[in-house]
């Protein structure tokens, strides 16, 4: 091709030599910039996985934490949902973890840890507790109540309905707990005054700052029972 150039009067070697190192850089910065996507695709989608798999995390460590060395499983009789489920408990696990990890309900749910959320809200016999901060052990002659028991034969609860309407739930997280207070608040005043209704609920936290919808919903809901 040199010759033919030469012939031509137009172009010499050094032009021709050129070309494949133009070539080998550009597909060298090809590489790179899709090296980098590819990097920041990775950063991002393990970012997503953390956030993610935290919550599993936690719960994970949670339950290699509760097994004490010498602690004795013993096997437990729950009246959960109108049901008696026979569990293996130990003398130091939560409700929270027996209801989540052991029994599948996991609508109940873990934020805090330490009965200041409000979002492992369950009934024992019509009142509230926070299943976090409360032994396994201490409530196996009650009737837990868990947000998988609210909803009957395919009907939602009218307090599920009025959440609904009412657009309460945001995220989510904190609804089964909501939920579940104000349903306790309900059964024990069915007519709530609207200040009656927000010190019942007050012991759900709502990182969405969904309050007034939730209120709101209460109220509505104590209208339909």
């Amino acid at each position: 091709m040199a010759d033919d150039c030469r012939a031509a009067g137009g172009c010499d070697t050094h032009h021709h030599e050129e070309r494949p190192q133009e070539s080998n850089l550009l597909s060298k910065v090809a590489q790179t910039k899709a090296s980098r996507r590819a990097f920041i695709k990775g950063v991002i989608a393990s970012g997503a996985a953390m956030g993610a798999s935290g919550y599993l995390f936690r719960a994970g460590e949670a339950q290699a934490q509760a097994r004490v060395p010498g602690a004795v499983e013993r096997l437990v009789s729950l009246k959960v949902n109108g049901q008696t489920r026979r569990v293996d408990v130990l003398p130091h696990e939560t409700l929270a973890n027996t209801l989540r990890y052991k029994l599948g309900l996991t609508g109940t749910k873990l934020a805090c840890d330490r009965g200041e959320c409000g979002a492992c809200t369950v009934m024992a016999n019509d009142s509230t507790i926070y299943s976090c901060t409360t032994l396994t052990h201490a409530v196996a002659d009650r009737e837990i109540t868990t947000i998988e028991g609210i909803a009957k034969n395919g009907q939602l609860h009218p307090v599920q309905k009025a959440f609904i309407e009412e657009i309460g739930p945001q995220c989510g997280f904190c609804t089964p707990g909501q939920v579940i207070s104000a349903v306790a608040l309900l059964k024990a005043n069915p007519k709530p005054t609207v200040e009656e209704a927000r010190r019942a609920m007050s012991g759900n936290l709502c990182r969405c700052g969904s309050y007034q919808q939730y209120l709101a919903g209460v109220m509505r809901a104590s209208k339909e029972i």
